[in-house]
């Protein structure tokens, strides 16, 4: 069993796996839609996670691939559903590694379509940074998710600019800065 992270499964693994690949899916764009009123918000204060929406098939979403070994396959599992409870239902996609000696397989995804209750839906980039710059978690400040997705990005896809991520990044930065005069970007 192979499992995609394409938002905080990419810096946060807290599951056993025997290999990691990095590589894409297609036919979806990576967006901050996804409430989180369990991780990084409050039910009372929801903050902004991703989620993936459908788009053309010539989008592609970066990402890392994790190879489960097959008798942990049933615990992982447990975890992640539970670790994703908030919205999300697996899904079976094709997997793209980025190494052309690997051919593309199929890989297991947790993506919080439109119709889950968590579904924050589209919104001007200015309302989800104040949205995140305001929310924490038990997990932790919503704005850590954020950064910490942006500069994993950088370290392992250089050669791709995830336009949504990077402005919603610059913009929770200039509201940080705005707010208290320090600049902190989790670098």
């Amino acid at each position: 069993m192979w499992v995609f992270g394409y938002g905080s499964l990419i810096w946060k693994i807290d599951f056993p796996y025997e290999e990691k690949i990095l590589g894409y899916i297609k036919g979806f764009d990576r967006r901050f839609y996804q409430l989180s009123t369990d991780h990084r918000g409050t039910p009372e204060n929801p903050g902004r996670v991703v989620t993936l929406i459908p788009s053309n098939e010539e989008s592609k979403v970066y990402g890392v691939a994790y190879k489960i070994r097959e008798k942990e396959i049933q615990d992982v599992v447990d975890h992640l559903d539970y670790r994703e409870k908030g919205g999300y239902e697996k899904k079976i996609l094709k997997f793209y590694p980025l190494s052309k000696d690997e051919q593309p397989f199929d890989i297991t995804i947790y993506l919080g379509d439109h119709n889950n209750v968590n579904y924050g839906g589209p919104a001007d980039l200015n309302e989800i940074a104040t949205q995140v710059v305001n929310s924490t978690g038990p997990s932790g400040p919503n704005m850590e998710y954020v950064f910490n997705l942006a500069k994993s990005m950088r370290k392992f896809f250089p050669q791709v600019h995830d336009e949504h991520l990077f402005e919603l990044e610059k913009k929770c930065l200039k509201l940080l800065n705005e707010s208290n005069g320090v600049l902190r970007n989790g670098n």
